[in-house]
């Protein structure tokens, strides 16, 4: 049905500016048509009143008294004036712009948001052009038109190497937990009066101002300090903050700064130099013969092969060559490898390598017993094959191969080591030891503050210095319980990778679960599913 008056005159429009309303005069006549409300809203567009705010109540008696002939002047649209809302963050850096949009009213200026932020004692840190965006914009919600003066917090304490190249006791893993020893190069040598490290001492920091002119204290760096025993050094008579080498030997990275380890050299270990046992670091230019012992506190360093021996390193062991192990053979004695960093070598064969890290081996790991606490991984520029024996890792167990075609058992394991779980409650059952005595030690110098002159002052000083020893202590637990904690939940993600092929005869374990491979297959992984162990795709390895 055609809809709209034959005459426009029968309903008028007049915009009521004190006010601030539209008013809808209707006089219908007898030839009046009816009309709907897509007619009237549109007709307020089409005299220019569409931006005003419209009144669906209003429009209802309009349209009933219209449609039955009867006049009636109804306020049917409003004029609304744009408005806004100012609100400042808890911690009154920040001040957050509303808009509302006008709706045929007056719109929003940078005056009026200008006089809000004033009427909020908001005076600096203004953004204009942020205002003049949010005003451009037309409606906002938690827009940013000031910002405070942060405060900048001091930088903690630092050590710095000066060296290009040091090992390290302390290594830095990623988020994975993977740390790369795979190419460790040659030992370095630093000579007396050599600078090792520096240290940078914290900074202050600059406080800060919030948007209502309130200072905002800067936290203070941490202190950091060279531990009391860093043997092969000494500080610089001159400055303080420098140590430099005593002597000559080999930097090593610790906790709390860094260590020069005697390096003794050899051509060879066999039965005419004798075993070696030094507290340092050894470089051995060749082979270490069948039957012979290699015990260090540092690093080893091997340019030959290693036969049927016993290698014993505080840090970390290089093969160049190959390790020969006596693995099934009838002997009567039981050689073994086991360093608490990285073991790297270019093949090994019927041997029983332990490390406290990571295990690197080039070519092939046949018929051998590999532990390592967080990776193992066999293949590099050559084959890259684990075949038979049993290797377990906490994190990773990768090669290019894994098994051979005819079946050989070969057996993984993967997941937290029982032990880990156990060096945990140790270290909580020490770390609670400490805490209870520093709470004993803290309850005597608060005595002792309350108390002036009841306590000699050696004991004070005693107490301070323990309490200082304790909390050190204290903090370096609760960072090696973090560290831990933080390998245990990697552990759920612990792979088994075959980057070119997984043979039938491979046997999984990681706890109580276990996953035999049938059948031979391509690029694969094995690792906790929804079912437990299975047989996974096969991710981007490291």
């Amino acid at each position: 049905m055609e809809t709209g008056p034959h005459n426009r005159s029968d309903l008028k429009f007049r915009l009521d500016p004190e006010a601030k309303a539209l008013i809808a005069v209707a006089t219908p006549g007898p030839t009046s048509q009816s009309i709907d409300e897509a007619w009237l809203r549109d007709e307020l567009v089409a005299q220019g009143y569409g931006a005003l705010r419209y009144l669906p109540r209003a429009a209802l008696p309009l349209l009933a008294n219209y449609n039955s002939g009867k006049a009636v002047e109804v306020k049917i649209a409003e004029c609304i004036d744009a408005s806004l809302k100012i609100d400042i963050s808890p911690d009154g850096l920040e001040a957050y712009l509303d808009i509302n949009a006008a709706e045929g009213g007056a719109p929003m200026t940078r005056d009026v948001v200008m006089i809000a932020l004033a009427e909020h004692g908001i005076g600096a840190g203004i953004l204009p052009e942020e205002i003049d965006a949010a005003i451009a914009a037309g409606a906002v919600k938690r827009h940013v038109v000031a910002y405070g003066l942060p405060p900048e917090h001091g930088r903690n304490g630092r050590l710095e190497s000066l060296l290009p190249e040091v090992r390290s006791r302390t290594p830095h893993e990623d988020e994975t937990g993977h740390t790369d020893y795979r190419d460790l190069g040659e030992i370095p040598v630093v000579h007396p009066g050599a600078a090792l490290m520096l240290l940078h001492p914290p900074t202050p920091g600059t406080p800060g101002l919030t948007l209502l002119g309130v200072q905002i204290d800067a936290r203070p760096g941490k202190e950091v300090k060279y531990a009391a025993n860093l043997p092969g050094t000494s500080l610089d008579p001159d400055n303080p903050d420098l140590l430099r080498a005593a002597i000559n030997g080999q930097p090593v990275i610790i906790r709390g700064g860094m260590m020069v380890e005697p390096v003794f050299r050899v051509n060879a270990v066999n039965t005419a130099s004798g075993n070696i046992d030094f507290d340092g670091s050894v470089v051995i230019k060749g082979d270490i013969s069948a039957g012979m012992a290699v015990h260090v506190s540092g690093d080893i360093e091997i340019g030959g092969v290693v036969e049927t021996a016993t290698l014993e390193a505080g840090g970390s062991i290089v093969v160049k060559g190959g390790v020969m192990g006596g693995l099934g053979r009838k002997t009567t004695e039981e050689h073994h490898i086991r360093c608490a960093g990285c073991f790297n070598a270019a093949y090994a064969q019927q041997a029983r390598i332990e490390a406290g890290d990571s295990i690197f081996i080039d070519d092939v790991a046949m018929q051998c017993e590999l532990t390592a606490i967080n990776h193992i991984h066999v293949g590099n520029k050559r084959r890259g094959h684990i075949i038979g024996g049993h290797v377990q890792a906490t994190l990773t167990i990768t090669a290019k191969v894994i098994g051979s075609p005819n079946r050989v058992l070969t057996h993984c394991t993967i997941g937290v080591n029982p032990l880990m779980n156990k060096q945990m409650q140790d270290m909580a059952k020490t770390r609670d030891g400490q805490e209870t005595q520093l709470l004993e030690i803290s309850k005597l110098l608060d005595f002792s503050r309350k108390n002036p002159g009841k306590l000699r002052p050696e004991m004070i000083e005693k107490a301070q210095a323990t309490a200082a020893a304790l909390s050190a202590g204290i903090a370096a637990l609760r960072e090696e319980e973090e560290t831990l904690a933080k390998k245990i939940e990697l552990s759920q993600q612990s792979r088994v990778n075959a980057q070119k092929a997984l043979h039938d005869g491979v046997e999984v374990h990681m706890g109580k679960q276990c996953y035999r491979v049938t059948g031979e297959h391509g690029p694969s992984s094995i690792g906790l599913g929804e079912a437990g162990l299975e047989l996974l795709p096969l991710e981007a390895v490291k």
